[in-house]
């Protein structure tokens, strides 16, 4: 079985707790990477041989907001490719427009509840090999978790 690597930006250790416990119960072959913050995440993406499947950044953390890694993230040739899924407790559609316009492929309201989250979560990992557009146009579609993505 061949390890997928996920990388997650969240300053809240709840939450982080609960999107890692949430991946483990989904998929064993799933390595989270967590950081508190976007300058974490770019400094494991460089101590990293393996580009990951995916990179979670929530919006608003200390030292180097979700905004702040999700650009650093886009102008970079290596990383520029890995889809990036914009996630926070605000539901703005200026938020949402926000990260579409910077390249983010999804944004999403953090679910309070465990059982939505393995659910957003599952539909994602699931189709990483098989492209996730069809997965979030089908989230979006559904209005699931004020889901917005990218065209």
């Amino acid at each position: 079985m061949q390890e997928k690597m996920i990388l997650l930006a969240d300053d809240d250790q709840d939450d982080a707790e609960m999107f890692c416990e949430a991946l483990a119960e989904i998929d064993e072959s799933i390595v989270c990477y967590c950081s508190e913050n976007g300058s974490g995440v770019l400094n494991t993406l460089k101590n990293q041989e393996k580009i990951p499947e995916i990179v979670f950044l929530d919006l608003n953390m200390p030292v180097m907001n979700g905004w702040e890694c999700l650009k650093q993230l886009k102008s970079e040739e290596r990383y520029k490719d890995i889809p990036v899924i914009m996630i926070s407790t605000s539901s703005y559609m200026n938020d949402m427009d926000t990260a579409a316009n910077l390249g983010a492929v999804c944004y999403f309201v953090k679910p309070n509840n465990f059982d939505d989250l393995k659910q957003v979560l599952r539909l994602i990992t699931s189709n990483l090999e098989n492209g996730l557009k069809e997965t979030f146009s089908n989230l979006e579609k559904n209005k699931y978790l004020h889901v917005f993505c990218a065209e």
